[in-house]
């Protein structure tokens, strides 16, 4: 019979097996949970946009409540700065993500576009002066295109430079030296300073065309010095192949005021975007999804604020400064890349992964089952002896004997083999051995019941004597 020992160690490895793979099993389950806690987190990206108040900042204040509160993706942290040109600053330095400033100012050199905020369009008028006023108010008609703007000043709205290099653009392309014309900055709050400035021979102002600065800018100026006279940009479309962040429009006509028609007739120009900008490290997964998601809300935004209507797509037929970020541009072109596409390869890494996993997990299952293998072994060779017993059996007592230990021992290969400590080919040789067994109690018994046997006195001592 097995040794009482190793009968009452089985148990024990097998319960101490399935605590480890119990172990094991839940070791995987949480990995596998805070992977895909992790995976589906909401993507937060960083926005720098200034100055606090001002239409930008209050756009994107609005875009981030929306995506906090339909977006499961993707959600933005604003974070204010004193103007434009300092939120391009931070992105060139890295601290944030993403940035809003217009086109024409100085990028990092990584910037590249996400969407347009709004378009923004140059507007040129002078005054045309009010009769019975003096001759320095009626000087102010005789400027009737950009060329007649040598020797005069103009009041630009807004304090950024980028609106004074803006009109020596505009100069320089119309053919006038721009060192001949004069200049003056205005804030956006000092619109009535403006008007009553008379020193100022014309105006300047960009934004989009439904702004109320403008508007309100030149009802201003056309109260204090007469009705406006529209200079067009009539070298709109060669300044803007010069210089690839303008781009050539037109101001329709009466779009600042119906009667009298302010401008009466369509009036060239040239325009500016202002810019949702990332990096161009901004993954393009990351990127595609704050571009889906934006338009997806867009609708949203505009009930909170109205400059959020001026939201568009960038162009990608054509090339611009900066560049589409490549994230936004498939999923505007319709060539963004499927799950499959973008996995594929991790897909078959896994395959190879698991496969490497499955046969390690194979051996730790042998080496933690060697115990039972080599209990497996022993009653092979349990077996084998009894075989021998079975042939120098000299009653039908002693080959029951022999039977119920071998019954014994097939109970503890059987166990180990649902346990998985033996395979299929193991239980094959094991056959063989009972096959072997089975025969030498059928010739051992048939040899019992056909009489006494003479030689009973040299057979040895019985089965019971030797155990």
């Amino acid at each position: 019979m097995p040794p009482p020992d190793a009968v009452r160690s089985a148990p024990d490895r097998r319960q101490r097996r399935l605590l480890i793979v119990l172990a094991l099993g839940f070791v995987t389950f949480g990995v596998a949970a805070a992977a895909l806690f992790y995976v589906l987190q909401p993507e937060t990206l960083r926005i720098a946009v200034g100055p606090s108040g001002s239409e930008d900042h209050q756009v994107v204040q609005a875009m981030a409540e929306a995506f906090d509160e339909e977006s499961r993706t993707v959600r933005i942290s604003p974070i204010t700065t004193a103007g434009a040109a300092e939120a391009l600053a931070l992105m060139g330095a890295g601290k944030t993500d993403l940035a809003v400033g217009r086109g024409d100012l100085a990028m990092p050199a990584d910037a590249q576009t996400l969407a347009i905020l709004r378009k923004n369009y140059v507007v040129l008028w002078s005054p045309s002066g009010r009769p019975g006023k003096d001759s320095k108010k009626k000087a102010g008609a005789k400027i009737a295109e950009i060329a007649d703007l040598a020797g005069h000043k103009v009041g630009i709205i807004g304090s950024t430079g980028a609106n004074v290099a803006l009109l020596r653009a505009i100069l320089e392309g119309s053919g006038v030296q721009p060192d001949k014309v004069a200049t003056a900055q205005f804030g956006t709050e000092e619109i009535e300073k403006l008007a009553q400035d008379t020193t100022l021979d014309a105006y300047l102002a960009v934004g989009p065309l439904d702004s109320k600065i403008t508007a309100t800018a030149i009802a201003a100026t056309s109260r204090s010095r007469g009705a406006p006279k529209f200079l067009p940009v009539e070298a709109s479309e060669a300044i803007a192949l010069r210089h690839p962040r303008y781009e050539a429009e037109e101001i329709p006509g009466s779009v600042f005021n119906a009667n009298p028609a302010w401008p009466e007739d369509k009036v060239d120009t040239i325009s500016v975007n202002h810019l949702i900008l990332g990096r161009k490290e901004l993954s393009e997964a990351k990127a595609a999804a704050f571009y889906r998601q934006l338009f997806a809300v867009r609708d949203t935004i505009t009930q909170r604020v109205a400059g959020a209507a001026h939201i568009t797509k960038p162009e990608t037929e054509k090339e611009a400064e900066p560049s589409v970020h490549r994230g936004a541009a498939a999923v505007i072109n319709g060539t963004e890349r499927t799950f499959l596409d973008k996995y594929s390869d991790y897909f078959w890494f896994a395959l190879l992964l698991l496969s490497g996993i499955g046969s390690a997990a194979a051996w730790l299952r042998r080496y933690l089952n060697r115990d039972e293998r080599d209990d497996y072994t022993s009653h092979r060779n349990q077996i084998l002896a009894v075989v021998s017993d079975v042939r120098e059996a000299r009653s039908e007592k002693d080959l029951l004997t022999c039977q119920r230990e071998v019954d014994a021992i097939i109970g503890q290969s059987l166990k180990c083999y649902d346990d998985g400590a033996i395979e299929q080919e193991d239980m094959a040789a094991l056959g063989l051995v009972l096959e072997l067994f089975d025969h030498a109690v059928a010739e051992r018994r048939a040899a019992l019941q056909s009489g006494p046997s003479d030689q009973a006195g040299t057979q040895g001592p019985t089965l019971a004597s030797r155990r």
